[in-house]
């Protein structure tokens, strides 16, 4: 039989580990989970002595008093890995880690408007402290997909191309698929100035520091500003910062959508998000899957669109333009690949068209918007589907045209297509201090066809 200690034992026993229970409770929380600076590789920190869940925030001391902050982006067995969002001079071994309480969120407002920040929501205008009222969540919170109101109406970009063949409807996210200087800043600044919207939230990610200060002060401009926030983390940006950017601007345009607003959100460019993702995941050593892109990457590009879009009944909507830098003029680039599966249509620029001065530069055989026929009438869907058809004609049979080969009569559709043609290519042409409303490019889209219809 199993020898039992007295009662009076046991209640000393038991009030002695509670007493030290207490004990520990009482103890500043700094003594409980603060830690040390290991390693450090590349940007990647890595700490031993103190728990922190990922995503919150650390701050690591150096012996000379500074602090640089940094967020907890995996962890090891008794290590955690950091990446920091600021300058990382200064560090040495050793250093102290100590969690912070704070969460990953960011001040938003009304303040807002007309101001220039970083990816940690400073002010880089110069213009003060940015005025802001309430907080919000940096990785925003899920909508019931059953609870979001469906696209019912069309959003004038005031580009004639856009709003006339691939249009595009208030809540629509679209991708804008370009490589490199084929006039897609420019396309965007037009959308910015144009667009039927009450909010504009630009976000500049991984860009050069010169594209956003043009960006800010010539294509948006102080009509633009007016109604717009602009979040820039040039590519000298930390990877973490530059994720930031991108976060920090959907959270923004979030909390105007929830005050029943009509928001523009243009990001450029997701690629740069994606690739600041595939930096932090390879510094902890997640192994790579396509083209050095790890399958983190694509877990959180449809977390990041999926922001964007129509909120629920009662509130406002985020239509959205992400730019996706095909690397090499590739179409079937991962990021390209990937995010033409989770948009709701795409718009392609055509580096040949750009080349022969023809802008903007979209190439309309290979671009489509996946709502257009949701929210166009019929007579809108027979005149732009006749377009296309036109233009596609003509492309297809264009070395025969222009070396001669095709002989008038041949075939009556070609004939057609070869006569509309010099009227097609103007309508698709827009000059960049134009805005062509809704209407008025159905108007020239009728004229141009639809007296032959």
């Amino acid at each position: 039989m199993t020898n039992l200690a007295p009662a009076p034992r046991l209640k000393e026993l038991w009030a002695a580990k509670l007493a030290s229970y207490r004990a520990r409770l009482n103890e500043p929380p700094e003594l409980l989970v603060e830690g040390k600076l290991s390693r450090m590789v590349g940007l990647t920190l890595e700490a031993v002595g103190c728990r922190a869940a990922v995503g919150a925030r650390c701050l690591v001391k150096t012996a000379h008093g500074n602090g640089v902050e940094a967020e907890v982006v995996g962890f090891a067995g008794e290590r955690i890995y950091l990446m920091p969002t600021g300058d990382i001079q200064g560090l040495e071994p050793d250093c102290r880690v100590i969690p912070l309480t704070k969460t990953s969120s960011v001040r938003v407002g009304f303040g807002l408007l007309g101001r220039v920040l970083d990816g940690a929501g400073k002010p880089l205008d110069g213009k003060g402290p940015v005025q802001s009222d309430c907080s919000m969540p940096l990785t925003g919170s899920a909508i019931n997909p059953l609870a979001r109101k469906p696209i019912r109406e069309p959003l004038d970009v005031g580009v004639r191309a856009i709003n006339a063949l691939l249009t595009v409807g208030r809540g629509q996210r679209l991708g804008l698929f370009a490589g490199t200087g084929v006039g897609k800043s420019n396309l965007l600044g037009m959308m910015t100035k144009y667009t039927n919207a009450d909010v504009v939230v630009v976000g500049l990610i991984g860009e050069r520091g010169r594209e956003v200060n043009e960006f800010v002060q010539k294509i948006l401009g102080e009509e633009g500003r007016a109604k717009a926030v602009v979040i820039a983390t040039p590519a000298d940006y930390p990877p973490l910062m530059r994720m930031h950017g991108a976060l920090l601007a959907t959270s923004i345009a979030e909390f105007f959508r929830n005050r029943g607003l009509d928001v523009l959100l243009l990001m450029d460019s997701l690629t740069r998000f994606a690739q600041a993702q595939r930096e932090i995941a390879l510094a902890i050593d997640e192994p790579p899957a396509t083209k050095g892109y790890p399958p983190s990457v694509f877990a959180k590009l449809p977390q990041l669109v999926e922001r964007a879009g129509n909120g629920n009944e009662g509130e406002g909507s985020i239509t959205a333009f992400y730019t996706v830098l095909a690397e090499g003029d590739d179409a079937n680039d991962p990021i390209a690949d990937a995010a033409r599966g989770i948009l709701d249509g795409h718009i392609v620029l055509s580096r040949a068209l750009a080349d022969s001065g023809h802008y903007p530069a979209i190439d309309i055989e290979a671009s489509i918007s996946r709502v257009m026929t949701d929210i166009a009438d019929d007579r809108h869907m027979q005149l732009a589907r006749r377009l296309k058809r036109l233009y596609s004609l003509y492309q297809q049979n264009r070395d025969l045209i222009t070396v001669g080969a095709y002989h008038k009569g041949s075939d009556p559709r070609i004939d057609e297509a070869i006569a509309m043609n010099p009227g097609i290519m103007s309508f698709l042409q827009q000059d960049l201090h134009e805005a062509v409303g809704f209407e008025r490019s159905l108007d020239d889209l009728e004229k141009l066809l639809g007296a032959s219809a």
